[in-house]
C-alpha cells in the first residue's frame, strides 16, 4: 500500500505523523509525497483555530477532486474536538487523537475492505501515555521525542484539552532508552516535546519533575544536543535553572509562552502567572545561561483588550528582549469562553499585530548582532544558498561556506549577519 500524509499544525503533530510513518513501514507499506498517487492519503489535523479547520477541508477536498479512487483519512485534533462536523464530509477512515498506534491497521481495513470507518474515544477519559516511535523526517539531524501528552491548563482561547485530555508523561525509564536509541542511530539533536511538557510528572505522582527527566535523558545520550519545547513560566526555577545549567549539551534557547504583556488580558486568557513571574523566569534565565536565546508567542487583539492594556504588553515584551516572537492576530475559535468576550475588529487586531512585529524584528536584529564575534558549534543539516546551513545552540541559523557537512558539528565564529541568519567561517578544528 502507498501512503501520502499530509500534516498541519504544531511540533506533537509532526512527531506523530513520523510516527505513524514508521509504524507503516514497519508493516510493509510505503510513504510517499503528498504530490504522487497513492493508495491512501491521511491528512492530520490541527484544530487550535476554524482557520485550522478550514485548512483541513480544504486539503481533503484537494483529495477527492485530484484522487477520487484513493482512500482519503482525517485524524487528529478536528475530528477529536468536531465529530458531527466531520462526519458530514466525504472522508472514508476518520480518527482522533489516541490510538495512533492502532492507525495503521484501521487504515489497512479502510482500503481493503471498501467502508467508512471511524475511531474516536472520549479524551477525558484517557489515563495512560501512548509510547510511539521516536525519531526524525528523512536526513533530519534532529529528533523529537514526545514526553508528555494532555493538558489540564483550560486557557479561556483555547480548545487542546477538550482534543488531547489529561495530562500523560512518558516514564523516565522509557524516554531515557528511547533517547540512547536516538544517539546509536546517530542523531545528534533530540528536542522534548509534548503538548504541555512543563506539566511532565504531574500525573505520575512520585515527585519527579521536568528537570528529571532532562538530566535523565542528557545522561542516556551523552554529547547529543538536548533542546526543550515550549515551557510555561512556573517551570522555570532557580532550582531547575542551576540544574540545567549544570548540562553541557542542553542548547540555551527556551520558548516561554507568554501570550500577553498584561496582567488584565491574562487574567481573561486564564493564564497561570502574570506579568511578574514571567520577568522573574527571564531573569532567571539570563542569570544561568549566557546570552540565552528567550523566544515566545503573543496574541494581539484578545477580545475585550483596551489601548492601554496592549500598551502595556508593547512595553513588556521591550523589557524582555525576545530574540524571536511568534505573533498571531487572535482568532475565534469556538466553542470556548474567550467566544463570548467582546470582541475586536480585524483591522484593530491586525494594526496592533503589525506593531508588535515591528518591536520584535528590532529585538530579532538586536539578538543576531549580539553573536557577531561568538564561536559556537553549528549542527550542519543541508545547503542553502549557495552555503551549508546549520543552527548554532541557541538555534539561531548559521550559513557558511563549504560542502559535505550534513549532521556534522563544526565550530565557526560568526562574522556577520544576513537576513534572518548569521554568517560565519569554519574554523580548522572539529568540535
Amino acid at each position: 500500500m502507498r501512503v501520502a500524509m499530509y500534516t498541519l499544525g504544531c511540533k506533537m503533530n509532526q512527531y506523530e505523523t513520523q510516527a505513524m510513518e514508521q509504524l507503516l513501514r514497519q508493516r510493509g507499506h510505503e510513504i510517499v509525497p503528498f504530490t504522487q498517487e497513492a493508495d491512501a492519503y491521511v491528512v492530520n489535523s490541527c484544530s487550535v483555530t476554524a482557520v485550522s479547520d478550514q485548512k483541513s477541508r480544504q486539503v481533503l477536498h484537494r483529495i477527492r477532486r485530484e484522487h477520487p479512487e484513493a482512500v482519503a483519512a482525517l485524524c487528529g485534533c478536528y475530528p477529536q474536538t468536531h465529530a458531527e462536523d466531520v462526519r458530514k464530509l466525504d472522508v472514508d477512515l476518520i480518527a482522533g487523537t489516541g490510538s495512533r498506534a492502532e492507525f495503521p491497521q484501521l487504515l489497512e481495513q479502510a482500503v481493503e475492505e471498501k467502508r467508512r470507518m471511524e475511531a474516536i474515544d472520549r479524551a477525558f477519559e484517557r489515563r495512560t501515555f501512548e509510547v510511539l516511535p521516536a525519531g526524525g523526517l528523512g536526513q533530519r539531524t534532529r529528533a523529537m521525542l514526545k514526553v508528555e501528552d494532555g493538558c489540564v491548563n483550560f486557557c479561556s482561547y483555547c480548545i487542546i484539552p477538550y482534543a488531547r485530555g489529561p495530562v500523560r508523561s512518558l516514564q523516565l525509564e522509557t524516554a531515557a532508552e528511547q533517547a540512547a536509541n536516538l544517539m546509536k542511530d546517530g542523531y545528534r539533536e533530540i528536542v522534548l516535546t509534548g503538548i504541555e511538557i512543563s506539566s511532565w510528572g504531574w500525573d505520575l505522582k512520585n515527585g519527579q519533575t521536568l528537570i528529571d527527566l532532562v538530566e535523565a535523558v542528557s545522561a542516556a545520550a551523552p554529547g547529543v544536543r538536548l533542546r526543550l519545547g515550549s515551557l510555561e513560566p512556573r517551570t522555570v526555577t532557580e532550582t531547575f535553572c542551576r540544574r540545567a545549567a549544570a548540562l553541557p549539551a542542553l542548547c540555551p534557547q527556551f520558548h516561554l509562552s507568554l501570550q500577553s504583556g498584561c496582567d488584565e488580558t491574562l487574567r481573561r486568557m486564564n493564564r497561570k502567572y502574570d506579568t511578574a513571574r514571567f520577568a522573574h523566569s527571564v531573569n532567571l534565565l539570563n542569570q544561568y545561561f549566557d546570552r540565552p536565546a528567550i523566544t515566545t508567542d503573543l496574541i494581539c487583539g484578545f477580545p475585550e483588550e483596551t489601548e492601554e492594556e496592549f500598551a502595556k504588553t508593547l512595553a513588556f515584551i521591550e523589557k524582555c528582549g525576545f530574540a524571536q516572537m511568534h505573533i498571531f492576530p487572535y482568532s475565534i475559535r469556538p466553542g470556548t469562553p474567550a467566544e463570548k468576550l467582546h470582541q475586536l475588529p480585524k483591522k484593530v487586531k491586525e494594526d496592533r499585530a503589525r506593531q508588535v512585529s515591528s518591536v520584535a524584528a528590532a529585538m530579532r536584529r538586536s539578538y543576531l548582532e549580539g553573536c557577531v564575534g561568538q564561536v559556537y558549534p553549528v549542527l550542519f543539516e543541508q545547503p542553502r544558498d549557495g552555503k551549508f546551513s546549520g543552527h548554532a545552540p541557541n538555534y539561531m541559523e548559521v550559513l557558511v561556506e563549504g560542502e559535505g557537512l550534513h549532521n556534522v558539528v563544526r565550530r565557526v565564529r560568526i562574522t556577520g549577519t544576513g537576513g534572518e541568519a548569521l554568517l560565519g567561517e569554519l574554523l580548522e578544528d572539529a568540535e
